[in-house]
């Protein structure tokens, strides 16, 4: 890229230094010279147009490392809930698991600009798109000229999209969101528009046969201009520098190192138990979510040790509310209502709880260890979710997943001990979404006693209307107490210590008689707890607290479980580590593409 940077530089320079004359008569030459030709075979002119084989290799390279980078990545912005355009292509985007082609092909795309530039320079067909062409715009000159100084600021710009592109790539991979996201997709579209504006401007510049030169190879003419191998060294450097940039991304990664301590923390008293004042944090930037404050931005810190018999992780992470209002129901004239938006479609943005999650895998693959897979049936012979943004899945190995959820126990001392394994088959319930079916994405045996207080709808018959609830509160009066004030802002914070769940035996279950002596306006959680964690879902514990816009959490577990379900910390096996965070919403996370590596030591 430095090289094609110097190059433009020493093309401006001469520019400046031509009279308009001699630049018209350079630029009809070298639009001439822009058609190569075999040897020998008379008046290249009344020859339909050919292009040079390293010229036509690396075109096809670039067309179709852009092409798959665009769609999938067009793919990933069809996932955000302000998708416009992506939404409208989603029927002809890529599903499945498309973070492993999107980023490959994006360092593909970085190798074919590095070699071509590198190979036009040893050609000397850096003529072709000298910049000094442009000049004919202010001269006085035929149409061809002025279409192929078209095709010069066209050549360049998409050495500037590739870079935009790659640029804010690296930083979305690094974890940042924000307007980051903004850039670079809005990039991406203007790509999309580049392709057509491309193939346009070759047409104009020479018809059908212009556009169709990129099928018809010709050996490049060697002159004194052409140095050795320029094809060959191109790719070289071209995998060279890719390589290197891989390589330094692979040496630069977070490790967590897991020391051993003799003495374990209490997990009640949270970062301020002396054991984690000499733990050096990993810090996480993660972006791409929702919330938070508009930025969908969040930066983790996570520490860890064990005491030879369990394991201990402290997670500490920005979220501007407390937020631990879930699915909450208001009495309105006709019935109860949901107040949050999509609840039926697992899609809730509003009155919603907190959460974190975190996830160890064996692998270290694209898209969380593998488990990411976009798109409305990414399983084709299985159902999709309900809200249509894709399903979590392997192809076969075991992701262990612990996720808090503070007004399903996560407040309570529990955190649920989940995985992600390969797809199941799904139940009549599932098939129908009368349930939500989630791929491989499931509780560890055992049983989390609580569930909604609002039976279950399919996506199609729910409207927005009353829904029929479970249970009423015994004393409604108190459990408005317990909840603490309500503020209709999602964004705000709740009382610190609010209850917005039922017990079981702080209910009954529905009748006439009983919601005839509650008035319009009464607020009640939709959440019951109707029992205790059991078997393996119930390995985690963990204490938690909100204070100054960031969540605390620490959490134990045996160091090995003896499940299939869970991922063993042992002394020389690595695992990859990637966390999410929620602000008030059920599945818009934040992510970050690069895993984290955990270390044990003894």
């Amino acid at each position: 890229m430095l090289a094609g940077l110097w190059g433009l530089h020493r093309m401006t320079d001469i520019v400046h230094a031509r009279d308009d004359q001699a630049i018209l008569e350079t630029a009809s030459v070298a639009w001439a010279q822009h058609v190569a030709a075999e040897p020998g075979t008379g008046d290249r002119q009344n020859l339909p147009p050919r292009t040079d084989v390293g010229t036509l290799t690396l075109h096809w390279a670039v067309a179709i490392a852009f092409t798959i980078s665009l769609f999938t990545g067009l793919r990933i912005a069809a996932d955000a809930p302000n998708a416009v355009v992506s939404k409208w292509l989603s029927p002809i985007l890529p599903q499945g698991e498309i973070w492993t082609w999107h980023f490959l092909t994006g360092l593909s795309l970085f190798f074919c600009a590095s070699a071509y530039l590198l190979y036009m320079r040893r050609t000397g067909l850096d003529r072709r798109v000298a910049l000094k062409k442009v000049r004919v715009f202010v001269l006085p000159a035929a149409n061809k000229l002025r279409y192929g100084a078209l095709n010069v600021v066209l050549h360049w710009a998409l050495y500037g999209l590739v870079a935009i592109m790659t640029g804010t790539g690296v930083m979305l991979y690094l974890g940042h969101g924000g307007w980051w996201v903004f850039v670079h997709s809005t990039t991406a579209f203007i790509s999309l528009g580049y392709i057509f504006i491309h193939v346009i401007a070759h047409y104009a510049y020479g018809g059908w046969w212009q556009v169709f030169r990129v099928f018809r190879p010709a050996r490049l003419v060697i002159t004194r201009a052409v140095q050795p191998r320029p094809l060959l060294i191109g790719t070289i450097i071209g995998l060279a520098v890719t390589g290197a940039l891989a390589a330094v991304d692979w040496g630069t990664r977070d490790t967590l190192t897991v020391a051993r301590v003799p003495t374990p923390p209490k997990l009640e008293r949270l970062l301020d138990d002396p054991v984690w004042a000499d733990v050096r944090p990993a810090r996480i930037h993660t972006g791409q979510g929702i919330n938070l404050g508009g930025t969908g931005e969040s930066l983790v810190e996570v520490r860890a040790v064990h005491d030879g018999k369990k394991v201990y992780f402290a997670f500490r992470w920005e979220d501007p509310s407390r937020s631990v209002r879930r699915n909450p129901l208001i009495k309105q004239a006709d019935g109860w209502h949901i107040l949050s938006n999509n609840p039926y479609i697992d899609d809730v943005t509003t009155y919603y709880e907190d959460k974190f999650a975190v996830i160890f895998s064996p692998t270290a693959a694209f898209g969380s260890g593998g488990t990411s897979h976009f798109g409305d049936k990414p399983l084709a012979d299985q159902p999709g979710s309900r809200n249509g943004r894709g399903l979590h899945y392997t192809d076969g190995h075991m992701v262990d997943m612990w996720q808090w959820k503070p007004s399903r126990g996560g407040l309570l001392g529990h955190v649920d001990d989940m995985y992600i394994g390969p797809p199941t088959e799904p139940t009549p319930e599932q098939a129908s979404q009368i349930a939500r079916y989630q791929g491989g994405y499931w509780g560890d045996p055992g049983n989390a006693y609580y569930v909604y207080n609002f039976m279950p709808l399919r996506p199609d018959e729910y409207h927005g209307g009353a829904v029929p609830i479970r249970s009423l509160p015994k004393d409604y009066v108190a459990t408005n107490k317990a909840m603490g004030r309500w503020d209709p802002d999602p964004d705000s914070s709740v009382d610190d210590g609010s209850q917005w769940w039922m017990f079981e035996n702080e209910t009954v279950p529905y009748s006439a008689e009983l919601d005839a002596t509650i008035p319009v306006g009464t607020i009640i959680p939709g959440v019951l707890i109707i029992g205790e964690y059991s078997g393996d879902r119930a390995d985690v514990r963990g204490s938690a607290h909100w204070s100054d816009g960031h969540w605390t959490l620490v959490t134990s577990r045996d160091l090995v479980t003896g499940s299939k379900y869970d991922q063993d910390f042992v002394v020389g096996r690595d695992l990859y580590m990637w966390v999410a965070v929620f602000d008030h919403t059920q599945t818009r996370h934040t992510r970050h593409p690069r895993p984290v590596r955990i270390v044990v030591h003894d």
